[in-house]
């Protein structure tokens, strides 16, 4: 098979990474791609914006399936385009994708279907959400309904920062157009978790339970991020919890979309608090996730392609998808994330980390100038690592961070805490 994987980051280095161990796989090719994929993918020069393009690409190379990595592709309809050409891809259409585009209509879409969520209320202008403050009082969540680059979810304490949050989106308008649709929510205590399933719309293959790490700083400290690290499976999620969270939650959301005439392909990568109340839904995503997606390859056992194709041909039994341990994820990042930080800085150790025994280095924001590798975004590398006990594998992504450097170059400390005290 031919196979074509839409994206630039970690994420979609790792995914191509795995489907080049693929023994079905005979040509790959990444768009854009980045340094990292071009040692296992043709990288094609064109934009993740240019649909029709990536389609005629698509047509003209005879690529059987296509992979889309990031969200805002599927949010803004690159399945649909795909499909009405005839060309297979792995995603779900606009449609399917609203669950993650526009939060408000996740939102109804639960309270509807009974799907256990926080309490919320949705807001087009600043003076009735205030006011809906003053009444409610703090501790809220307030987010931007649409897409935000994972940020657009403030955690707010207290009514002081819970007025700013508002402000910040419908009045000074610092979210741009994800804040002109603002969703209050209850403040939901417990551990957060994310069940990650492959759907085809009625059916669907449940992956992983997995823990992320938004913060920047160590003790869930600064600013919330695109995700820092991540781990897999969670000791502290028993197998019925996880039957729970996948029963009441995924196959729940996959129905209710049904209801609404929507079939739903795909990932469905689900945010959720586990509450003295129960298993309770933060936020959906419709993609795999980043970093959870590195700390996945690492473990996964099946051939990935088996595991996108599986709503065609069932091929795949959960029993034999994984390798026996864990695998984690470390994001190395740029001085200055998640708000403004440096590009251009030379990057060094790379080589030396991916020598070191089940660890791999995912490329996130990198690039090449004059021959040499270099800083290019905000989290620029992510190391994943896979070993028998929880403790292996953090411990190998910080020996392997330890060798890896460029100027500024951060990261946090105490992934997998929250594991390694169960363990």
């Amino acid at each position: 098979m031919r196979v074509m994987v839409i994206g630039s980051g970690a994420r979609e280095h790792a995914l191509v990474w795995k489907l080049a161990q693929s023994p079905q796989v005979t040509k790959l090719y990444a768009a854009p791609g980045n340094p990292g994929m071009a040692e296992c993918a043709e990288c094609v020069p064109l934009a993740m914006s240019q649909f029709d393009d990536l389609a005629t690409f698509a047509e003209k190379n005879g690529i059987d399936l296509t992979v889309v990595g990031p969200e805002i592709p599927l949010i803004e309809g690159i399945v649909d385009i795909f499909r009405q050409r005839g060309l297979k891809v792995f995603g779900p259409d606009s449609a399917g994708a609203a669950l993650e585009g526009s939060k408000a209509f996740a939102k109804e879409l639960m309270a509807s279907a009974g799907i256990p969520s926080a309490q919320h209320r949705t807001f087009l202008e600043a003076g009735p959400a205030l006011a809906y403050l003053e009444e409610h009082g703090a501790p809220v969540v307030v987010k931007a309904s649409a897409w935000a680059a994972g940020k657009g979810a403030i955690v707010a304490l207290d009514l002081e920062t819970a007025r700013d949050a508002v402000e910040q989106m419908l009045v000074r308008h610092t979210f741009g157009a994800a804040g002109r649709i603002v969703v209050i929510e209850d403040y939901l205590q417990g551990d957060e978790v994310s069940v990650i399933a492959a759907c085809n719309g009625t059916h669907y293959l449940p992956l992983a339970v997995t823990q992320d790490h938004k913060r920047a700083l160590d003790n869930d400290q600064g600013l919330n991020t695109g995700g820092m690290g991540a781990y897999t499976p969670v000791p502290f999620v028993d197998a019925e919890t996880e039957k729970r969270m996948y029963r009441e939650i995924t196959a729940a959301t996959l129905q209710a979309m049904q209801g609404k005439g929507i079939t739903f392909t795909g990932i469905l990568y689900t945010n959720i608090m586990l509450t003295a109340q129960g298993p309770m839904v933060v936020e959906h995503n419709t993609r795999f996730g980043d970093p959870e997606t590195q700390a996945m390859m690492v473990l996964l056992r099946e051939d990935l392609l088996n595991v996108v194709q599986f709503a065609e041909t069932l091929p795949v039994k959960r029993e034999t998808l994984w390798h026996p341990g864990y695998g984690v994820s470390l994001g190395l990042a740029s001085a200055g994330y998640p708000g403004n930080y440096p590009k251009g800085l030379p990057i060094h150790g790379i080589e030396e980390a991916n020598r070191l025994p089940g660890v791999h280095v995912f490329h996130a924001g990198t690039a090449m100038q004059d021959g040499q590798l270099v800083t290019a975004g905000g989290r620029v590398l992510s190391v994943a690592a896979r070993g028998a006990t929880l403790r292996e594998a953090t411990s190998l992504v910080y020996e392997a961070a330890k060798l890896i450097s460029f100027e500024g170059m951060f990261y946090r400390h105490d992934i997998a805490h929250r594991g390694l005290e169960v363990e």
